[in-house]
């Protein structure tokens, strides 16, 4: 009897779990291009996709699928969201070159140097008046940076622009690659995910990429020089988006809009930075702990760096003015807006 009543139990335990399950009104799929193990998963997906499921009161449900486990590249995320094959995506707006013009003033050297938080908090402050074109087809929950460029080399000491020439160099976007050329190397585009079989086959010598993927794709095993410059400053970064399908948002009730925008607000950006700063110093410290070599420049080698890249933003206002966007006033305009929060 025993037996039976446990059996009976663990059947109605199951049956309300499925009926908990299926509870929610409104389910969404989540589509990114890192693993499961990585930051960006476990510590800002995941628990932003929990706080618009408690916001929505259990209505909604978001099933996150890491590691294109739903079919395709990396680069074809942004399209996928587009054209509705998923609800949402998280995706490297770099990874379609000069499809978001006006968001990739984030990007160039000089705008963001050592502050994520602050350079969320600023994007978000541009994003109704001066992004919002580049995001036709989707509805933005959030954008984001990480913590910056540094470089990473496989056997290459780097002091000064000088010791990158002639290297081949991963870089995501396409500003990065003017980066790269400015600094008399070779750019080579790929995404993240095809970098360490690149290093390991010397298809590169190097990378610009924050600390933070040093652990979830081991880094440290393909490098041994880690370099940055004074007070971490890095030599561009990479915009990201969360964003849903347009017609999809638009679809949805305003109490469930809400619960997405309450858990993307500014706390939400500010605390984005924090997470990707904290995963960048626990990058680094594993590197070093593995052997490898950190590298800071001093204040006059990274002076070096700046006056080499200081034509890369001449270069992209040059080329979206030709498209008719103000680049010259945007990176005035993004300048102010990060100063505006850092250090705070």
């Amino acid at each position: 009897m025993n037996i039976i009543k446990t059996a009976v139990l663990a059947a109605a335990a199951l049956a309300a779990g499925a009926i908990s399950a299926s509870a929610a009104e409104y389910e969404f799929k989540l589509h990114h291009l890192l693993g499961e193990k990585a930051p960006a998963h476990t510590k800002m997906l995941v628990p932003w996709a929990k706080q618009v499921e408690e916001n929505s009161g259990g209505k909604v449900a978001i099933e996150i699928y890491p590691a294109m486990t739903l079919g395709g590249r990396p680069p074809e995320l942004i399209n996928q969201v587009r054209d509705g094959v998923v609800d949402l995506v998280w995706t490297v707006n770099g990874y379609t070159p000069g499809l978001f013009p006006r968001s990739e003033v984030f990007e160039l050297p000089g705008i963001h140097t050592n502050d994520t938080a602050a350079t969320n908090l600023a994007m978000r402050d541009l994003f109704e008046t001066d992004l919002k074109d580049d995001y036709k087809g989707v509805e933005v929950m959030f954008l984001h940076v990480h913590a910056g460029q540094a470089i990473h080399m496989r056997d290459t000491e780097v002091h000064s622009p000088a010791d990158l020439a002639g290297k081949k160099i991963r870089i995501p976007t396409r500003t990065g690659a003017w980066v790269i050329e400015a600094l008399g190397a070779s750019p080579v585009a790929m995404p993240v995910p095809e970098l360490p079989p690149a290093l390991q086959k010397g298809v590169i010598d190097g990378a610009f990429i924050p600390w933070e993927i040093i652990p979830p794709l081991k880094i440290q095993e393909q490098t041994d020089y880690q370099i940055e410059g004074v007070d971490k400053e890095r030599f561009g970064t990479t915009t990201f988006q969360v964003s849903m399908n347009k017609a999809r948002w638009d679809s949805l009730p305003e109490d469930i809009q809400k619960a997405f925008r309450d858990a993307s607000g500014p706390e939400w950006v500010e605390e984005v930075g924090k997470i990707w700063a904290a995963s960048d110093d626990f990058g680094i410290n594993l590197a070093v702990k593995a052997g490898n070599t950190h590298i800071t420049l001093t204040e006059e080698e990274t002076e070096a760096f700046r006056q080499v890249l200081a034509p890369v933003t001449d270069r992209w206002v040059e080329e979206v003015s030709a498209k008719g966007i103000d680049g010259a006033a945007l990176v005035e305009k993004a300048k102010a807006a990060v100063a505006s929060h850092s250090g705070n």
